[in-house]
């Protein structure tokens, strides 16, 4: 059999590494065979490849230097950095928070766990995704290499070497560019030079080639440049309409932080591709940023008008549904789930929760059991002994309920929720000092959680403090207000305090 067809058949069926061995095998012999070089970089970047449009985790510097916010004070429900200004429901004040205020989503996705911190000691601290305990950066992961393109390839040095190449030429060869630019934004992740050889196409074609204009908008969105990047999506929009433009100019806009500009882009490639579900459930995503929750849960649900079985989709309602005092409908789409073959920790802890508000005791405990032997992290486990702990605090088995958030705690010694707890149950056995110090590790911890501030202020009343007392109330509304309306939190702080 010829090697570059069996090289080929071993790409198509997504054994990179065997193609790229036999590429690398006819580059020994013929270091100029265009079809095996660019076979092997289309193999080499296939490995690390990562869907643009989905992915996309704000790092810290992102965080800390953006200096793309028009107005420093939003109009309500018109930002991400404010969302608690949306339409939240009846569930906005009890749902758990990011630490920028948005609710957490039923679905792990980029950005939803994380939130934007106000100071770089909290960026360094807190912003961590369920596969790291590391702060998350701009790389999202990838590895930055120093130069590696040439059409030369060499056994010892590296494949390609881009410090040698004349992008020039290149530009000028449509067949050989394009996958020279893949490799070199998705391999080699230098995005200035593959910004440098999309210029160079995009002038040898005339400007007449719109891919070349999204990978320049890319590029430019990957540099940080959102309003050059705007531009060359808006440019390829108007040569060919495509799904993943409305999402990429989507993308640019909630950076921007005008997510209803956004929600009106993926609006308007809906009237060209209806029922797209990518962009059906990017405007889900936007309203769930807002708490606008009753416009998202809409959305979600025409997202399964689509296809019934985006997992997404089904667990973001049921999170919804929990979290309106609906138990036993959640408990309906995370069977669905588990039958549609979801078998994890996360699942089977959700399971629990419902099963325990809906009064099913029976199943409340192996639910729990199945989560804590399927959890692969730290954090997975004292999640589900710091549930476990809240199954017991409501069968009034306080002595256990304290064990389960001592269990949480050494398994995540991060855990504000549970030091949080820890010192109400202190506070209830009269022992004031232990409660003072859980309340002040849960408030260093989770800055942005109003329950700390709310205890802690409870804790200097009863102790005589009115001073602390005072500033702790404060910090409670403080906090509470940036999620929904104080209201309902001042009435039980009037309640508790004569003073305010």
């Amino acid at each position: 059999m010829d090697p570059l067809y069996l090289a080929m058949s071993l790409y198509r069926r997504r054994k990179y590494d065997d193609c790229v061995k036999i590429c690398s095998q006819l580059l020994e012999k013929n270091p100029y065979d265009q079809a095996s070089w660019s076979l092997k970089t289309r193999a080499l970047t296939a490995q690390v490849y990562v869907d643009e449009v989905d992915v996309d985790e704000e790092g810290i510097a992102e965080m800390i230097m953006d200096d793309n916010a028009i107005a420093q004070v939003a109009r309500p429900g018109t930002s991400l950095k404010k969302p608690g200004t949306g339409q939240g429901g009846p569930s906005a004040g009890i749902r758990p928070m990011s630490q920028s205020g948005r609710p957490l989503s039923g679905f792990v996705r980029p950005g939803t766990q994380s939130g934007r911190p106000g100071t770089m000691e909290q960026a360094i601290r807190t912003p961590r995704t369920a596969h790291t305990a590391r702060p998350v950066t701009s790389a999202s992961g990838r590895f930055v290499r120093l130069g590696t393109a040439s059409m030369l390839s060499t056994p010892d040095g590296p494949f390609i070497n881009l410090a040698r190449l004349n992008f020039s030429k290149y530009a000028a060869r449509p067949n050989l560019a394009k996958a020279l630019f893949e490799y070199i934004f998705h391999h080699e992740n230098d995005v200035r030079n593959a910004l440098q050889l999309a210029a160079l196409a995009t002038e040898a074609c005339q400007f007449k080639d719109w891919w070349w204009k999204v990978q320049l908008g890319k590029c430019y969105y990957r540099l940080g440049m959102y309003r050059e990047a705007e531009q060359q999506f808006k440019s390829a929009l108007k040569q060919q309409e495509m799904v993943d433009i409305y999402l990429y100019l989507s993308k640019v806009y909630v950076r921007l932080d005008q997510p209803l500009t956004a929600i009106e882009i993926c609006k308007q490639g809906l009237e060209k591709f209806p029922g797209e579900t990518t962009m059906l459930t990017c405007i889900a995503r936007i309203y769930e940023g807002l708490m606008d929750m009753i416009n998202a849960v809409k959305y979600y649900k025409d997202v399964l008008k689509c296809d019934n079985t985006h997992i997404e989709a089904i667990a973001c309602i049921a999170n919804h549904h929990f979290y309106s005092d609906q138990p036993e409908i959640a408990l309906r789409f995370y069977r669905r789930l588990l039958q549609m073959g979801v078998y994890n920790s996360e699942l089977f802890n959700n399971i629990g929760l419902c099963c325990f508000y809906s009064q099913q005791y029976d199943m409340t405990l192996s639910c729990f059991e199945r989560a804590l032997s399927l959890a692969n992290d730290d954090n997975s486990t004292a999640d589900v002994w710091y549930n476990i702990g809240h199954v017991a605090l409501g069968i009034g088995d306080t002595n256990l309920g304290y064990q389960c958030f001592r269990l949480a705690i050494s398994s995540n010694n991060d855990h504000a929720e549970a030091y949080n707890n820890l010192g109400a149950l202190e506070l209830r056995k009269g022992r004031i000092e232990q409660a003072r110090a859980f309340f002040q590790s849960a408030q260093s911890l989770s800055p942005h959680m109003f329950e700390p501030h709310f205890n802690y202020a409870s804790l200097c009343d009863q102790i005589g403090d009115l001073q602390s007392s005072y500033n702790s109330a404060q910090r409670a509304v403080s906090a509470y207000n940036d999620h929904c309306d104080s209201k309902d939190l001042l009435k039980q702080l009037k309640k508790h305090f004569a003073l305010l």
